[in-house]
């Protein structure tokens, strides 16, 4: 290789790189905004999140949170102005990933992409939102159940730690939203060929076995949550089969499409 053709080769990675920190410094800075306001408005953040708690105890029934170092409920805040930050800013970020890749595709490729870049925050939504209405507050009243109120024994009562609280909604809502993302993966694969729907409904009893193993590894150590991501995790992968056979039906009537014009 000459040096010219080397140099021409270094031109489009310096013009990649300089795009990808173009594409980087926006993302950032919809975060940076976006955990200005959610970290104004940390107290009422927290205040919504402890609506599971308060379903399990009951509406009327005052909660009480501690905090145990003096700089642990600033740090909560923080952590819950970055999650927040993220959560809100993941439009602009998808779109800046969006524009970064897209100028290397095909357009019948661009238009296969933006159904999977709209997918992925809506199905994050609803694995958060599973936890937010139904898995946490029957997490939550699983807990309160072993509380010790009764005569003649020791006094054994729930007074919850902001930080520990915050990191076992924020875990759920992160682990569900992830695992929600099942269609969105396989598909994808399936559109590479990195996967098959007979592939997937031989391996379907592995997949079982693994999503419970995930389900045990994410998830607090009580049965409720554990179950609560296996169950719909394992209906998304009988859905992702259904979307590779949807994805390979395509593929054999746009061969077949081509097959008859050269035959034409």
């Amino acid at each position: 290789m000459s040096q010219d053709d080397i140099d021409a080769s270094k031109a489009p990675l310096i013009e990649h790189l300089i795009e990808l920190r173009k594409r980087l410094i926006w993302a950032l800075i919809a975060v940076f905004f976006a955990f200005i306001v959610c970290f104004y408005f940390a107290n009422d953040i927290y205040s919504l999140l402890l609506y599971p708690y308060k379903a399990a105890v009951g509406e009327d029934v005052p909660i009480e949170m501690i905090y145990t170092a003096p700089q642990e409920f600033f740090f909560t805040q923080l952590k819950l102005a970055l999650f927040g930050a993220i959560f809100i800013a993941f439009p602009i970020i998808a779109s800046q990933i969006y524009m970064f890749v897209a100028p290397g595709l095909y357009k019948n490729e661009r238009q296969t992409f933006l159904p999977f870049l709209a997918a992925t925050p809506l199905l994050f939504i609803l694995g958060g939102s599973l936890v937010y209405f139904v898995v946490m507050p029957l997490a939550m009243t699983f807990f309160l159940a072993m509380q010790q109120t009764g005569d003649g024994q020791v006094q054994i009562q729930l007074t919850a730690r902001v930080s520990e609280y915050l990191s076992l909604i924020m875990t759920l809502i992160l682990a569900f939203g992830v695992c929600f993302q099942l269609p969105v993966l396989l598909t994808l694969l399936a559109r590479a060929g990195l996967a098959t729907s007979e592939g997937l409904k031989a391996k379907r009893k592995y997949a079982v076995v693994g999503v419970f193993a995930v389900a045990a590894f994410l998830t607090p150590p009580d049965p409720i949550s554990q179950i609560g991501l296996a169950l719909p995790t394992l209906i998304l992968y009988e859905i992702s089969i259904i979307c590779v056979r949807t994805v390979e039906k395509k593929r054999k009537a746009a061969e077949d499409a081509r097959e008859a014009g050269e035959a034409v």
